[in-house]
């Protein structure tokens, strides 16, 4: 594998493309592609590419799905090549949001961006996966597209961190594909797991997701965090260990860090491990994106039973912590991106957010590939919270 350059084709497979194991008369090229893991390893990825009806080679958006699962069989390709699983589901749902893509003339491409082990959370993977998905989508010849085609990404919630960390990376890791870029479009950000945790602790339908992005983080990073678990926190991560966000939603209310550790690891802070991964999975501390952002966040989270409200950390959606993604915004501009539009919905939820925010990303992005000067609101955004790193501790 490490002979071959990041993205590229190792398998190349054309099918029809799949809703809920239901064949359209859609095709689709699938690629296996070299990528590399959370820890720069050599891996495979895959992703799926349909052309649009009416579009040319001109001009893609890689589309990165929110099935949020542990488990690989959840992923879209599979879902696209007609397997059903209860994970699975969420990504035939999106089906729905690829057509409006399609009949604007956009091919699309839809990358497995978790990787091929479903590291659910593991930003940096997913942005690997997502560069190196457009990498072999560009030199296939079965796609149509080729290293002149324009690119756009778009993504919420799950498919945000892959949109949103492909952004970050691209400059460093695939300058061929940040010439690319004419944009960024997303909603519902993960950027400060640390946070995310303590603000989803204790609420009554996101609380589950916890545990999943601690499972993610510590199998792309090879941790092992049996030595810090109570019984019950190995009973929770056991059940979880390939489960689909379908597994956690509103089936762990309640839940918080403290139950599933030992009483001495009562503080996060105290696990060097968590520590570690999570202070790489922080988008305060990465690279500032060239490319111009379009980031949508909702603030209703108390609509989804999330009423946490903690010092430094605040409100969100239920899920995302909108002080944190306020706070990135701010430091894309002043770091010298003002491309950026920030828009924050405060009385609409995570899943309600995305209704606004499909429409509104494919109009922005419409612009962008026309050229149109991206909109600032640079100067306009609401401060935010502290994207500092972690501090390890020994305090209880």
């Amino acid at each position: 594998m490490s002979s071959y350059a990041p993205g590229a084709v190792l398998k190349t497979r054309t099918l029809q493309y799949h809703v809920v194991g239901i064949p359209t008369p859609v095709k689709a090229v699938q690629l296996l592609f070299r990528t590399v893991d959370a820890q720069g390893r050599p891996s495979a990825g895959v992703t799926s590419i349909v052309r649009s009806p009416n579009g040319d080679n001109g001009k893609a958006v890689s589309y990165q799905s929110f099935y949020d699962s542990l488990n690989p069989a959840d992923s879209p390709s599979r879902a696209i090549a007609g397997d059903v699983s209860l994970g699975g589901l969420i990504a035939n749902g999106e089906s729905l949001l690829l057509v409006p893509l399609l009949l604007a003339g956009y091919n699309v491409i839809i990358p497995d961006s978790e990787g091929q082990s479903a590291d659910f959370a593991a930003g940096p993977e997913y942005g690997t996966n997502t560069l190196d998905s457009i990498r072999a989508a560009s030199q296939s010849p079965e796609t149509g597209l080729n290293s002149g085609t324009r690119i756009g990404l778009a993504g919420y919630s799950g498919g945000a961190i892959a949109t949103h960390w492909a952004a970050v990376l691209a400059p460093s890791y695939a300058p061929d594909v940040d010439k690319r870029l004419v944009g960024y479009a997303e909603g519902g950000l993960l950027v400060d797991p640390a946070h995310n945790l303590k603000y989803v602790g204790g609420s009554a339908i996101w609380a589950g997701v916890a545990p999943m992005a601690v499972l993610g983080a510590a199998r792309s990073y090879d941790i092992d965090f049996t030595p810090y678990l109570s019984d019950y926190g190995r009973q929770v991560f056991k059940k979880l260990e390939y489960g689909s966000i379908i597994n956690a939603l509103g089936q762990y209310p309640g839940l918080t860090w403290k139950q599933m550790v030992k009483p001495e690891y009562a503080n996060p802070n105290s696990v060097p491990p968590f520590v570690e991964a999570v202070n790489k999975l922080n988008l305060g501390s990465a690279a500032t994106p060239n490319a111009p952002g379009f980031i949508v966040q909702g603030n209703g989270g108390v609509f989804e039973g999330t009423f946490s409200n903690l010092p430094g950390i605040g409100r969100g959606d239920g899920v995302m912590v909108a002080g944190d993604v306020r706070a990135l915004a701010r430091q894309y501009c002043d770091k010298g991106n003002t491309s950026i539009k920030y828009q924050q919905y405060e009385l609409l939820s995570h899943v309600g957010a995305a209704a606004p925010w499909a429409p509104s990303a494919l109009g922005w992005l419409n612009d962008r590939f026309a050229g149109k000067t991206p909109p600032s609101d640079c100067g306009r955004i609401p401060a935010g919270n502290s994207l500092a790193p972690e501090v390890p501790t020994t305090r209880p």
